[in-house]
């Protein structure tokens, strides 16, 4: 049977993150399947047999599993099964100044489920990262003024763990010399999102010529130079789409993206949606 591209809604516009806890009465198996979002299972009661591409798992009550984004996953329930699953976009929760950290979950190394072991190995971090999922949950359900913040900290938090915890250094590691050489680089960009960036300025900027520069940014980062320009112009993009009365055509001249096909397809590629549709979904959301 050939594996599903799953697609993940969020129920939040803003919070790129879905959590739930589905029973299963019985046995089951689910078929192959992947996703772009990074997922973490944690079982409180029942046993979960998880099977990751070439990797098998057996989990039970409190043990926590990583699966990689756009990892081919699939799992078998034993009997009857109570557990919470969190998908996320991991990219969504790093802004200008922590992303050079998402390069150690970019995944161009080792898949991400081979940090596992640190759940295994860990018992404290495993329990911690626990609490973090059912924190996430109980936010999520609950939508308490601030809930997006917490989930926001939980998230990094979960993430930070597996950082300072990788003994064996599964995630990808990155020279500190790195992060602080694109600093001004970085800067560069958050000040000139208005316009076009010129990647020649970008290169006397960080010293590099223009072949090395693409190939070190994109060590460093994860991403290509033009991904992270996008992305980050769409982040900006979306700010302004909920808080200016201007129009579609108006939010593209901002963040100079004045080619409409090119800013929709750039749009659609994180949100999912159009520029339209994304408003909508906030103004229905903030009706609730």
């Amino acid at each position: 049977m050939e594996a599903v591209n799953e697609k993940v809604a969020y129920e939040n516009p803003l919070l790129s993150l879905r959590i739930f806890s589905p029973n299963r009465d019985s046995a089951g198996l689910t078929n192959w399947h992947y996703h772009r979002q990074l997922e973490l299972l944690y079982i409180i009661d029942g046993e979960l047999h998880v099977d990751i591409e070439d990797e098998s798992h057996l989990i039970g009550p409190g043990d926590v599993i990583i699966v990689g984004a756009s990892q081919l996953h699939r799992d078998r329930s034993v009997g009857a099964l109570n557990y919470i699953v969190l998908q996320f976009d991991l990219e969504q929760f790093f802004d200008h100044s922590t992303i050079p950290y998402m390069r150690y979950f970019s995944e161009t190394k080792n898949p991400l489920s081979k940090a596992n072991y640190i759940f295994r190995e860990n018992p404290e971090v495993n329990a911690a990262v626990g609490r973090c999922i059912n924190a996430i949950l109980d936010e999520a359900t609950r939508k308490d003024t601030g809930y997006e913040l917490a989930v926001s900290m939980l998230i990094k938090q979960i993430l930070l763990l597996l950082l300072r915890n990788d003994s064996r250094k599964a995630l990808v590691e990155q020279d500190e010399f790195d992060r602080i050489r694109l600093g001004p680089v970085l800067d560069y960009v958050e000040g000139h999102l208005t316009g076009r960036i010129q990647v020649d300025e970008v290169c006397r900027i960080a010293n590099m010529s223009y072949f090395y520069f693409v190939k070190f940014f994109k060590k460093a980062i994860g991403m290509s130079f033009t991904e992270y320009v996008n992305y980050r112009k769409i982040k900006w993009a979306e700010r302004i789409l909920l808080t200016k009365d201007l129009s579609i055509s108006e939010v593209g001249e901002r963040i100079g993206m004045p080619n409409m096909a090119h800013f929709y397809k750039m749009f659609k590629k994180y949100n999912d949606c159009s520029p339209k549709q994304f408003q909508r979904k906030m103004l229905d959301w903030n009706r609730q």
